[in-house]
């Protein structure tokens, strides 16, 4: 094993400034993109919200979004609710839903996020 092989995240996450018009700087990076064609997950991204930084509100298509709160906590807004999310929370954006989080802690808050296309299934 060298040092190539072990990458720290400290690394490589960059400043996302107004996250889908969101409030100040994120961190985050892009662990996987689905390649065109293939099977899987679009993309899986770590994203560390800052006190006081949040992930607008926004909406996708046919794709299901998912948030697991790796650390932290904050007050997420899904298809007109808002609650408390903190460390271990999954939380599942449907499609077409509007979601967005803020980071309203004095810690930092680290999701995991992934994002799945939904396909219409054959009728059985």
């Amino acid at each position: 094993m060298t040092a190539r092989d072990v990458l720290n995240l400290g690394a490589l996450l960059r400043g996302k400034e107004h996250d889908h018009g969101g409030l100040g700087t994120i961190l985050a990076h892009r662990v996987f993109s689905r390649a065109e064609g293939s099977a899987g997950a679009e993309f899986i991204d770590i994203a560390v919200l800052p006190p006081g930084t949040s992930i607008g509100r926004h909406r996708h298509g046919r794709d299901r979004e998912t948030y697991i709160v790796l650390n932290g906590s904050g007050l997420m807004y899904r298809d007109g609710t808002e609650f408390r999310v903190n460390t271990g929370d999954v939380v599942v954006n449907r499609p077409y839903g509007e979601h967005g989080l803020v980071n309203d802690s004095t810690g930092d808050l680290w999701l995991l996020v992934f994002e799945e296309e939904l396909h219409d299934r054959p009728a059985v």
